[in-house]
C-alpha cells in the first residue's frame, strides 16, 4: 500500500455535548454506549470494523482518506521537550526515551521501528477530539491519547495493559493477535515488558478506520504491515486503591490545617494510676476517636476531595504560560461576552457534585455563585459562554486565566 501516502487527511468532528448514550454508534458497530459499557467495558475485547466510517466511504468513492496528521509532522513531536517520546526498535529490541534529534529517528522506509507519542490530546487538537467521542466514560478514568507510527514490521512486543484501551487504525494496516491467556509473566532478559509465553488465540488486519477495544490484561501484539502505519490508542487510567487513599490521605492531612480547633491541646484531668505506663491511654484514644467523628474523617465523604483534586492533576510534562499580554479584569469580562473560554489542551477538570476542581487545585471553595456556575459549564461542557460576571479579578476564573489553564478561543 502506497497511496495512503497521496491521501487527503481525515478530519474528526468534535462529538456534540449531548451524547446519545442509547443510540446506535457507528463507533461501536451499531450498538449504543449503553449497550457496550453493559456487554464489553471492562469485561470482553470488541473489533469494529468501520468504527470511523468516513474512511470506508472515501473508499468507495475513490478518495482515500489518511490520518489527521501526517507522518512528517507527526516525527516533529517527537524532537520537542514538552512531548513524551519513546523509540522501539525490534530487531534486536531496545528502548530509547525522546526528545530526539532527527536522525534518530528510522526513516518511514525502514522496518522495525515503533515511535510512540504520549498525551497528544494536549499538542493537537484533532487529537483532543478524537477524546472527545469517549466522554460516555468518565474523565476521571482518562489517561490520554498516545499515537504510534512504525515501519514495516514495526511493534512493542506482546505485552498485557493493566487499563483499558480503545486501538484506532488511522493509517496504513496493523496485524493484532490477542489472548486471554492467565500466563502474563513477562522475559527478564529483554529492555521492555514482552510476554514470556504469547499463545495468540485470534487475529486480524485492521485497517484505516476500524477499531479494537481491550480490556485490561487481554495479552496482544501489534505490527505494523505499512510503512507509516499509524494506531491511535486511547487509554484509560487505573489508579490502584493505594495510589488513591495515599493522595487523599495526604491531601486530607493538609487540609487540617485550616480548622483552628485542632490547635487546642490533649488534656487527660481523668486520667487514673496505672499498672500499664507503656499503653497507649484509653483516653488519647478515646478523644481522637471523637475528634475523627467530629471531623467526618471517618466517612469516604472527607477523602473525596483529596481523590478528587489528585485526579485532576495535570501530566507531569504539563506546561502552562500566561498570556502575552494579559488582559485587566474588565477586559476579560467584557471578552467573555463574545468569545468562548476554554481549557488549555493540557488542563485537566474534574467535579465533586457542584465541586469543581482544576490542575489539582479546588477552583469553586469560596467563590461567588456565578462563579461556580461558570466552573460547572467548563467541566461538563469544556467550555464557557457566559454574559455576565461579577468581580472578575477576585475569581478563580480569572486567576486560571492568567495562569494560562484556562484560554480564549482564537
Amino acid at each position: 500500500m502506497t497511496s495512503f501516502y497521496l491521501s487527503k487527511p481525515y478530519e474528526p468532528p468534535q462529538a456534540p455535548a449531548n451524547l446519545a448514550l442509547g443510540e446506535p454508534w457507528a463507533l461501536f458497530g451499531s450498538i449504543s454506549p449503553d449497550q457496550f459499557m453493559a456487554r464489553y467495558w471492562h469485561k470482553k475485547p470488541l473489533l469494529i470494523r468501520g468504527a470511523i466510517p468516513a474512511f470506508t466511504l472515501s473508499t468507495q468513492d475513490g478518495a482515500l482518506l489518511d490520518s489527521p496528521i501526517s507522518a512528517k509532522e507527526l516525527l516533529k513531536f517527537a524532537l520537542q521537550d514538552e512531548v513524551e517520546a519513546r523509540l522501539v526498535k525490534s530487531n534486536p529490541w531496545s528502548f530509547d526515551n525522546g526528545p530526539f534529534s532527527k536522525r534518530a529517528i528510522p526513516s518511514i522506509n525502514k522496518p522495525d521501528w515503533t515511535l510512540l507519542l504520549q498525551g497528544m490530546e494536549a499538542h493537537h487538537p484533532a487529537a483532543a477530539k478524537i477524546l472527545s467521542w469517549f466522554r460516555f466514560i468518565p474523565d476521571a478514568r482518562l489517561d490520554d491519547l498516545m499515537i504510534s507510527i512504525a515501519g514495516i514490521g514495526g511493534g512493542v512486543g506482546p505485552h498485557f495493559d493493566s487499563y483499558d484501551v480503545f486501538l484506532i487504525q488511522m493509517s496504513g494496516r496493523r496485524q493484532w493477535k490477542i489472548s486471554e491467556q492467565k500466563d502474563l509473566s513477562l522475559n527478564p532478559n529483554l529492555p521492555l515488558k514482552i510476554l514470556r509465553n504469547f499463545k495468540p488465540e485470534q487475529e486480524w488486519v485492521l485497517e484505516p478506520g476500524d477499531m479494537l477495544y481491550l480490556p485490561p490484561h487481554v495479552a496482544h501484539d501489534g505490527i505494523a504491515l505499512d510503512g507509516g502505519c499509524q494506531t491511535w490508542s486511547v487509554g484509560f487510567r487505573s489508579p490502584s486503591f493505594k495510589e488513591l487513599l495515599q493522595e487523599g490521605l495526604w491531601r486530607l492531612a493538609e487540609s487540617l490545617e485550616n480548622i483552628p480547633a485542632l490547635e487546642s491541646k490533649f488534656a487527660d484531668p481523668q486520667q487514673g494510676a496505672t499498672h500499664n505506663a507503656e499503653q497507649l491511654p484509653e483516653e488519647l484514644i478515646k478523644q481522637l476517636g471523637s475528634k475523627l467523628k467530629e471531623l467526618k474523617l471517618d466517612q469516604i465523604d472527607g477523602f473525596l476531595p483529596g481523590i478528587t483534586a489528585y485526579l485532576s492533576e495535570p501530566k507531569q510534562q504539563a506546561l502552562f504560560d500566561a498570556p502575552d499580554r494579559p488582559l485587566k479584569p474588565n477586559a476579560f469580562l467584557k471578552k467573555l461576552g463574545a468569545n468562548r473560554l476554554l481549557p488549555h489542551l493540557q488542563t485537566r477538570i474534574l467535579s465533586l457534585g457542584k465541586q469543581v476542581y482544576c490542575n489539582g487545585e479546588s477552583m469553586t471553595q469560596g467563590q461567588a455563585t456565578d462563579i461556580l456556575s461558570a466552573w460547572q459549564s467548563i467541566s461538563a461542557h469544556k467550555e464557557l459562554r457566559v454574559g455576565r460576571l461579577k468581580q472578575p479579578d477576585q475569581s478563580s476564573l480569572y486567576e486560571a486565566y492568567l495562569a494560562g489553564w484556562l484560554v480564549f478561543e482564537h
